[in-house]
């Protein structure tokens, strides 16, 4: 499984970032690691510089071998809450679609 970490220009993305986020990605999907090649994180900063109320977005795209993409976003006031919660949702849709692969 391959894991792509990106930021948008608001959003500083270093070396611990990553290895933080990676490390997330694959203890909480590894039960999907035979079935996932590639996952990608996009993190964004709505207004960038400007305050506000859940503007910070985290796109997780999740590429499941011979399947269409799969993708969830959430937005949160932080990029960890954010990240947590389309985490959250993405375990959800790869759960109904390992049910659904493995009935077929």
């Amino acid at each position: 499984m391959q894991i792509q970490i990106n930021t948008d220009k608001n959003i500083e993305g270093n070396e611990r970032l990553v290895n933080f986020y990676t490390s997330e990605l694959k203890n909480e999907l590894s039960r999907f690691d035979d079935k996932i090649t590639r996952i990608e994180v996009h993190f964004g900063d709505e207004n960038s510089e400007k305050f506000g109320k859940n503007d910070k977005r985290c796109l997780i795209e999740v590429r499941i071998a011979k399947k269409q993409p799969l993708a969830v976003t959430d937005f949160a006031d932080t990029i960890e809450k954010a990240f947590f919660g389309a985490l959250e949702k993405v375990k959800k849709v790869m759960g109904t679609t390992y049910e659904k692969m493995r009935e077929a």
